[in-house]
């Protein structure tokens, strides 16, 4: 049963490397959309104009790379103990999937109430850590 419940955490820490890769890939097709692909693969030292969207897309980004160590290794704790993060790891991952598009479309209430949803589902990681 314990093997069970660390290869749900270890699926859903997988399943979020892929929610990052998609984000970045999205954040630089709209980035190199805006800016031509030179600039876009470029050191960027001299900051260009860019679309609302890829704003939105890279706050989306750097938000969910601020949040993701803490959910990394709060998966990770889960698993190497033998717990289970339930709810709380797949809601926090499902949160964040809806986020991207939410936070894209410029959907500002919902935006956060999606956010809101993520942090507790960490919040429930670690209390099942903690418990």
């Amino acid at each position: 049963m314990e093997e069970l419940k660390a290869s749900t955490e270890i699926a859903v820490i997988g399943w979020s490397v892929i929610l990052l890769i998609l984000h970045i890939v999205a954040q630089t097709v709209s980035l190199s959309k805006d800016t031509g692909a030179a600039y876009a693969l470029s050191s960027r030292d001299e900051a260009k104009d860019v679309s609302p969207l890829t704003g939105r897309l890279t706050r989306a980004l750097r938000n969910f790379i601020e949040t993701y160590p803490a959910f990394i290794g709060l998966a990770l704790a889960l698993a190497v103990t033998g717990k289970h993060g339930g709810l709380g790891a797949t809601g926090a991952l499902w949160a964040r999937v809806v986020y991207v598009p939410v936070f894209a479309a410029g959907i500002a209430g919902l935006r956060t109430g999606v956010w809101t949803v993520s942090m507790i589902g960490l919040l429930l990681m670690l209390i099942q850590l903690m418990s």
